[in-house]
């Protein structure tokens, strides 16, 4: 296994470097089949973290040319986490992507294309984030304002 590859690999999926080995063995050595496998492998960590409590987190406001803004409440399990650059580049795009699309409720909101990139949603985001931090992140309050 190239150890330039592993590299690669754990810069773009913020993954564990024994995860990432396995990964390439069980691809053949194709890094693209290797990203997959951990982005499922992280889908599966995301959903046995989904019961845990999130009574922390940050609130992010966003404004957009001093006409739409959005207040995002956004929950994780620790203050740690809650300060992590992950957690807060999260929470700046979730608020992004209220005061541009317009969501209801948070169910709408997690059904959504992500803006940046259509082909995921914001609960795709979400879960690949609890996957990198370890800790389950929950949409807690949300609000939108404009003129």
């Amino acid at each position: 296994m190239d150890i330039n590859t592993i590299k690669k690999i754990r810069e773009e999926t913020s993954a564990g470097i024994s995860d990432v080995k396995r990964a390439l063995e069980e691809a053949k050595g194709d890094p693209k089949k290797a990203k997959e496998l951990l982005k499922e492998w992280g889908v599966a960590k995301a959903a046995k973290k989904g019961d845990r409590e999130t009574t922390v987190g940050l609130v992010e406001a966003y404004i957009h040319g001093g006409r739409v803004g959005a207040l995002l409440s956004l929950g994780c399990e620790t203050d740690f986490v809650a300060r992590t650059p992950e957690f807060k580049a999260l929470a700046h795009e979730v608020a992004m992507q209220i005061a541009s699309m317009k969501p209801k409720t948070t169910e709408d909101l997690l059904k959504q294309p992500y803006i940046r990139d259509p082909k995921v949603t914001i609960e795709d985001l979400i879960k690949e984030t609890i996957a990198k931090v370890g800790e389950n992140i929950k949409v807690v309050a949300f609000t939108r304002q404009s003129f």
